[in-house]
């Protein structure tokens, strides 16, 4: 969102003058009118009675102490049809954000600026891969949607702009002519095409890799992309049930046909769609964990979960109670747990029986297919050597000043072309410049003469996650959960379960594509059949486990499968730091595993690259005005807290570290390394070897620097850094402080308005953790020390008593700016603190704040 920002900053700004000069109340109106004036008028009834249309029946909604509604209705129409008005009520402008984000339509809430996003998002097609996938969807899973969806305009039928949201107030300066419209079934499952996106996996590693090879040997490549770490845990160490076997792990890349691989112009310009939903990250990622009853106080499961997203205002997740006063086969759900405003059900939580958690798998589903194009027609592209047409259609782009933009999208048989709008995929620079460069002299392959980029990705074929997470909302044990995994296709997740019955288990799903050639870590050729998808890895052989006999499963990211598995996932997981912490916690418990001891696991903060550097600092000949800050370091236990100075200065060293050794090497700005899972394990790997060439710094000519002087400098940079930031008294140095989670709402909290941004943004809140820490709130060596990413809500399920489970999320429950309920998590899920995740109606009705009855 950082570039539209900046775009709708610049408008804004010149707004805001006008508004400011043409009334001398300017600032009264932000500061006063918009806050205690209109910002209440959004606010939604929750106490008393609604006539609403469209209902079949009464409707019972509790809002409990932290505002979570709880939906009591007599049939699945009504309940979902509830889901959608209340959603309405509290997120509607997220859900209008989000669904002209999915279907590209930005330009006409935000103007001209989004041109290029909604362009890149056109030519994925991602609406229309909704609408053929609402095509394709049962009578009982469209009846669903449509209940949903009448339920959203239920609500919007009596309220409009501000009566809607705060935000409204705002873009009527932006964008006076912007018209709020229906909600449709077609905007729910659009979002299930963002978060794929957001979910993706390793597209930019397919291209970083591409370019370094023009810089650095293979070898050296293979050295910054790491394989799985030996010594770190699998979360299925055999499929199926049984002992625990572990196979060795076979530590090979398939040999590579380089010069065969031609590939397309690449740029530096920023991720477009990145831009909206949030820029990917090395290292982003989720926590779960299952225990069973054998090693719990209780003698019962315990389900742990913790999804990483970026940080934004409100919450990504919308937490609720759907229950069917009587349970029937006609009305069959009765669940709890957190949902996606805007689309219906719960995505992760739990139902009378079992309960789920995710965390991204992160499989290799996207390839670049490198498409020969006919130099005596542009319009036409080889297949198996025949020329063929490109398949086109036209979309129409409306800005917000009432311009119609058309564009003239092109497909191959792979997919759609992204030449020329995906921003790392263009040429750097202006043809008839002298210094343009083409992406093809930068990278280290081959290319044709005339070539275009596509992209085969397994979202763009219909299917949606929601049809999968349906079921999970009613299934009742293993089995049943499995079947509904097997409708689970993109973003491929790693599907925790546990239940009443006293059963763990886990699964994989997802559309993984087998590859007659090559292993999906760079682009490849798309003339011939040489590197084409041949099918999906079937369901019965993707990982599972259940009831393994370890007596746990845990996932953060780590590989997936066992080191012998024959399929190709991917090359590019997560390097398992988290997942080994976790497996270190669980097997070392000092006795009986409690909620508690599931608070702390959530809560843990070791930071492991301290582990392996903390030692050969304190081993280094420093200068004497150094000492003190590397004596804080001494009796360090590791812990990142927000409170902790070591944790300071540590971090500044890993800052500088990362720079201090790679920024020399890489050939472009947007490859230095942002000091997240990934290089944790390059660097792990590094200081085994000290006089590594990458340790030299290229830019000192008259020496060659060995690991101690990349160290000593990278230390002492970092204490200059905090001398000149907090001042010299360390005391005043806290990691909290650097380290802070600022919530900004998506758009107008990030316009560079500060008037506008004080609206809606909350914070900063001292936060502790880090990128490879259980407590994994994320941060950029690249971009400064503050929260980018972070764990977006904590779950702890437990299966002996459900009315025992505990969570947070980590803004509030309310979308509405000053709304009492807007931010009163974050000060809890900053402290890793939680609140009750109440199941049975009559803790529900003793802490409820507001019961509204809806009646037809």
């Amino acid at each position: 969102m950082k570039k539209a920002g900046k775009i709708m900053g610049r408008i804004l700004i010149g707004l805001l003058i006008v508004v400011l000069i043409a009334a001398s109340g300017g600032l009264f109106y932000f500061k006063s009118y918009l806050p205690n004036t209109v910002a209440p008028k959004s606010f939604p009834q929750t106490d008393g009675e609604l006539q609403v249309g469209g209902l079949d029946g009464q409707v019972d909604v509790y809002r409990d102490g932290m505002g979570i509604p709880h939906i009591y209705a007599s049939t699945t129409h009504d309940l979902f049809f509830a889901q959608g008005y209340v959603h309405a009520q509290e997120r509607f402008w997220q859900m209008d954000f989000w669904r002209h984000t999915g279907s590209g339509r930005l330009s006409e809430m935000f103007g001209a600026g989004q041109l290029d996003t909604d362009i890149f998002l056109r030519t994925l097609g991602w609406r229309q891969t909704a609408e053929a996938e609402w095509e394709g969807l049962n009578p009982d899973t469209k009846a669903m949607l449509q209940a949903y969806t009448d339920g959203v305009n239920a609500y919007l039928k009596d309220h409009h702009d501000t009566a809607l949201s705060l935000e409204y107030a705002v873009l009527g300066l932006l964008s006076p002519n912007y018209e709020i419209e229906p909600w449709t079934p077609i905007h729910s499952l659009t979002w299930g095409k963002a978060m794929a996106w957001d979910l993706r996996g390793n597209l930019s590693e397919d291209i970083e890799r591409a370019v370094l090879l023009k810089t650095f040997t293979p070898e050296q490549v293979a050295q910054v992309f790491p394989a799985y770490p030996e010594d770190h845990p699998v979360i299925v160490n055999k499929i199926g049930d049984g002992p625990l076997v572990v196979p060795a792990y076979e530590n090979e890349t398939p040999a590579f046909d380089y010069a065969s691989l031609p590939l397309d112009n690449v740029t530096n310009n920023f991720n477009l769609v990145d831009g909206v939903l949030g820029e990917w990250s090395d290292g982003i990622g989720s926590n779960s964990w299952a225990v069973s009853g054998r090693l719990t106080d209780t003698g019962m499961p315990l389900l742990a979960n913790d999804p990483h997203l970026g940080i934004q205002m409100p919450s990504i997740w919308f937490q609720i109670g759907l229950h069917c006063v009587e349970k029937t086969d006609a009305c069959p759900f009765e669940v709890a747990g957190f949902s996606f405003a805007g689309v219906p059900g719960v995505v992760i939580g739990h139902n009378d029986r079992i309960a789920w958690g995710f965390t991204n798998t992160g499989p290799d589903v996207m390839d670049l297919f490198i498409e020969r194009v006919n130099p005596d027609n542009p319009n036409q592209y080889e297949v198996n050597g025949e020329w063929v047409d490109f398949e086109t259609r036209e979309e129409s782009i409306l800005t917000s000043k009432g311009d119609t933009v058309t564009i003239t999208v092109k497909s191959t048989r792979h997919g759609p072309v992204i030449s020329d709008v995906y921003g790392p995929l263009k040429n750097e620079g202006d043809p008839k410049d002298e210094k343009f460069v083409p992406f093809k002299d930068r990278s280290g392959v081959e290319f044709p003469d005339q070539y275009v980029l596509a992209l085969a990705w397994t979202a763009l074929t219909p299917s949606t996650p929601f049809e999968a997470i349906w079921g999970f909302d009613a299934a009742q044990n293993w089995d049943e959960f499995r079947a509904a995994a097997r409708n689970f296709h993109v973003p491929a997740q790693n599907l925790l379960y546990a239940d009443v019955d006293g059963n763990i288990g886990y699964q994989m799903p997802g559309d993984v594509p087998i590859r007659a050639k090559g292993n999906g870590t760079l682009p490849v050729p798309g003339w011939n059949d040489e590197y084409a998808w041949t099918g999906y890895i079937p369901f019965d052989e993707l990982p599972y486990t259940f009831n393994p006999a370890e007596g746990y499963i845990a996932t953060a990211n780590n590989q997936v499968p066992p080191r012998d598995y024959p399929h190709l996932i991917t090359f590019d997981w997560d390097s398992g730091f988290r997942a080994n912490r976790i497996v270190n916690m669980i097997e070392s418990a000092p006795g009986a595993i409690d909620i508690s001891y599931i608070q702390k696991m959530q809560g843990d903060m070791y930071d492991q690259n301290a582990e392996t550097f903390v030692p050969l600092l304190l081993d280094l000949n420093t200068a004497s005005d150094l000492q003190p800050a590397l004596d804080t370091l001494k009796n360090w236990d590791y812990q990142a807290t927000a409170d902790s100075t070591p944790a300071a200065i540590f971090n500044a060293f890993w800052k500088h570290l990362n720079s201090n050794t790679f920024n020399d090497d890489m050939p472009e700005e947007r490859y230095y390394p942002s000091g997240g899972s990934r290089w944790s394990e390059v660097f792990r790997n590094l200081v085994k070897n000290p006089n590594d060439p990458f340790w030299d710094d290229k830019t000192t000519t008259d020496i060659t620097e060995t690991m101690n002087d990349i160290l000593t400098k990278s230390f002492a940079d970092a204490v200059s850094e905090l001398q000149k930031d907090y001042g010299k008294d360390m005391s005043k140095w806290k990691w909290g402080d650097m380290h802070a989670a600022t919530f900004e709402n998506q758009t107008l909290g990030q316009s560079g308005v500060f008037l506008i941004e004080d609206l809606f943004n909350r914070g900063p809140f001292p936060t502790g953790g880090g990128k490879i820490m259980v407590d994994a709130t994320g941060w950029s060596t690249l971009d400064g020390y503050e929260t980018n990413w972070l764990p977006s809500m904590r779950m702890i399920v437990d299966l002996g008593n459900l009315d025992n489970s505990i969570t947070v999320h980590t803004t509030g429950e309310s979308g509405h700016a000053y709304h009492p309920h807007y931010s009163d998590m974050s000060e809890l899920w900053a402290s890793i603190q939680y609140y009750p995740m109440w199941w049975n109606q009559d803790s529900v009705i003793a802490d409820a704040e507001g019961h509204l009855i809806l009646k037809p």
